[in-house]
């Protein structure tokens, strides 16, 4: 039985160990990084410590271009869970070399250890995503990667937080530096015990044929991930987010300083601001998707970064710098509250941006190169991350813009490469527009929907009620549908670009264009033998009485040409809308109510022996009843 939220993911054998276990791996590795950087910072003089800071982030990031393709190459040749237990062990290793190097005080034998936990993330990140498709039903995928993106960002958040407080122990005797090496022990060794728990993940290509060149492999598989361009744009929406994520988290201890004047303990609140609100967004996912991958929520997510960065940025620049560093002294003054909810939202509508894109690649990956693929989306993080911190340095350092300047142009940056995003893939503004249709004036229920095969060909028959028919079928079926409309309301404005995104196939009367009316019946032919779910109106127009009008031949004549599976469909409650033709044209007069029920009904396929227009037309009408 699914789960009805993602929380009830948490008593799962299914998942439990592994959030364990990547919840650890991500608060180990910046408990040492951050406790390294914090002690280079305060042993060495500014000029030598900025240089040495500089390299340790460039050391721990190295890897993830060195050795991600390899990883995800492994990751789909053998077994996941064993592959993370390995890694967790080599985590334990690492682990007793980074306590023995902070005992020794040799920043060169730090530095190096820094490099080997590089190693391991790289290793371990193909294998966190890709593990997730095959532990988790379909419907559990976002809530699955919500949790994933809340433990990560916690956990980066707290190992940050308990990496600078022990170093900072660190100078008041030996006590500092046993309290940190037990806690990097600690935690390696229960990330490995977590991971024991792991169940079986059987490698998708055991036959795989390992490249060691990082640059030849990556530069295939983007090859391979460019066939599927959601996919692609999907992977450069979430390198982007990691840039974006990285400026925002690299400018906040200095915004704090320099704009806001405030102190260390503010820092820590800013910082912690920001990721409870990506672990909100994140957790709302499933709430606002019903458990299914709804992409629509991306552009929302979108919009909400570039309008909350602007804000940010309005607000940071009207802030009067504290005259005391303290952190009451912040909360009472003005306009604290609005940069913390600047920075809450910020963090809301990431998560709401980010989990979608993760499920949808893994979702839509092919299983034997799905590692491999988030190998590729892991290097384009890193890459992106890299770009974040030269841009800082450009527009901070060079052009010498503010910190809240800074902050809107990312926003705007941002802007700019989602409208990119979203023309590359039309998909993700359609599904905007119908997850809002179906979340403002409709409450859609649905009944009887697993009767529609999963894959395969197959032809859907519905009754017309309204303009926004297609929309709330499409809505509710996660298939993707072709429809077959009439062809005046494929051209309809707006709409139109949503049916020809969605390759919808129109059709008009044979009298009024009969090459168009042929060539409409070959792309039908054509669709359902690529294995295609089609959707048609047999009633050839929206009904003026509420009635169900007589069925037209053209549904025979379909089947005739391509026998497939006929799943009759009914909508129920939309008769009365301002879409449909109840008291006058659609269109034309004010909404009488919103969020109105209605219901989509599917009933048991039909043969297309059996498949015959008034048959068909009797199903219908039994499916959707009295309710117009």
């Amino acid at each position: 039985m699914a789960h009805r939220t993602q929380f009830q993911l948490l008593s799962s054998r299914r998942f439990l160990p592994f959030f364990l276990t990547q919840f650890l791996d991500a608060f180990n590795d910046n408990v040492y990084k951050n406790a390294l950087i914090v002690m280079i910072a305060f042993r060495l003089v500014e000029s030598q410590a900025n240089a040495l800071i500089n390299i340790a982030a460039g050391l721990f990031i190295l890897p993830f271009f060195l050795f991600s393709a390899s990883a995800g190459q492994l990751a789909d040749k053998f077994d996941k869970s064993r592959l993370i237990r390995l890694i967790k062990l080599g985590e334990i290793c690492i682990g007793a070399l980074s306590v023995t190097a902070l005992y020794s005080g040799n920043n060169v034998f730090c530095l190096a250890v820094l490099f080997l936990l590089g190693v391991q993330s790289a290793f371990f990140g193909p294998v966190k995503y890709a593990i997730l498709p095959q532990h988790l039903k379909r419907s559990e995928l976002v809530g699955g990667n919500a949790l994933v993106e809340m433990g990560t960002f916690v956990g980066i958040l707290t190992g940050t937080i308990v990496g600078g407080l022990l170093a900072g122990l660190t100078g008041q005797g030996e006590h500092g530096l046993f309290y940190l090496g037990l806690i990097i022990m600690g935690a390696a060794t229960f990330g490995y015990l977590a991971s024991c728990g792991i169940p079986l993940a059987p490698a998708p290509a055991p036959d795989l044929r390992v490249n060691p060149n990082p640059f030849t492999q990556t530069t295939n598989i983007l090859r391979k991930t460019a066939k599927t361009p959601s996919i692609f744009y999907a992977i450069i929406g979430i390198s982007w987010f990691w840039l974006l994520g990285a400026a925002y988290l690299t400018q906040i201890p200095s915004f704090t300083k320099n704009v806001l004047g405030g102190d260390e303990s503010l820092v820590t609140l800013l910082l912690c601001t920001f990721t409870i609100g990506i672990a909100l967004g994140s957790l709302l996912c499933e709430r606002m998707s019903d458990g299914h991958i709804e992409l629509g929520l991306v552009p929302l997510g979108a919009a909400g970064l570039t309008i909350t960065g602007i804000a940010l940025f309005i607000a940071g620049d009207r802030f009067t710098e504290l005259q005391q560093a303290s952190l009451s002294a912040f909360l009472s003054s003005d306009g604290a509250y609005s940069i913390f909810s600047c920075l809450v939202l910020i963090g809301i509508f990431g998560g709401l941006y980010i989990v979608p894109l993760y499920a949808m690649m893994q979702d839509r990956s092919e299983p034997e190169i799905r590692a491999q693929i988030i190998s590729v989306n892991n290097i384009l993080n890193a890459l992106f991350m890299v770009i974040s911190a030269l841009l800082g340095i450009f527009f901070l350092n060079v052009l010498e813009v503010t910190i809240p300047q800074f902050f809107l142009v990312i926003a705007l940056m941002n802007a700019a490469v989602a409208i990119f995003v979203f023309t590359k893939v039309p998909e993700f503004a359609m599904r905007l527009l119908i997850w809002m249709l179906s979340h403002t004036i409709y409450r859609v229920k649905h009944e009887g929907l697993e009767q529609i095969p999963a894959n395969g060909p197959a032809l859907i028959v519905c009754n017309h009620v309204s303009y926004v028919d297609a929309l709330l079928l499409a809505g509710a079926v996660r298939r993707p549908i072709r429809f077959i409309m009439y062809k005046p309301i494929y051209e309809i404005p707006v709409l139109h670009f949503i049916f020809r995104t969605g390759h919808a196939i129109p059709i008009c009367s044979k009298l009024k264009d009969p090459e168009g009316y042929e060539k409409a019946f070959q792309d039908i032919e054509q669709g359902l033998k690529d294995g295609d779910l089609l959707c048609i109106f047999p009633e050839g127009q929206l009904t003026k009485d509420g009635k169900i009008q007589p069925f037209k031949a053209g549904i025979e004549k379909i089947l005739a040409r391509t026998p497939v599976p006929v799943i009759p469909m009914a909508l129920r409650g939309l008769w009365g809308s301002f879409f449909s033709h109840k008291d006058g044209h659609a269109f034309t007069t004010w909404p009488r109510r919103f969020w109105s029920r209605v219901s989509v009904v599917a009933g048991n396929p039909i043969e297309p022996p059996e498949a015959k227009a008034e048959t068909l037309h009797d199903e219908v009408q039994g499916l959707r009843g009295e309710q117009r």
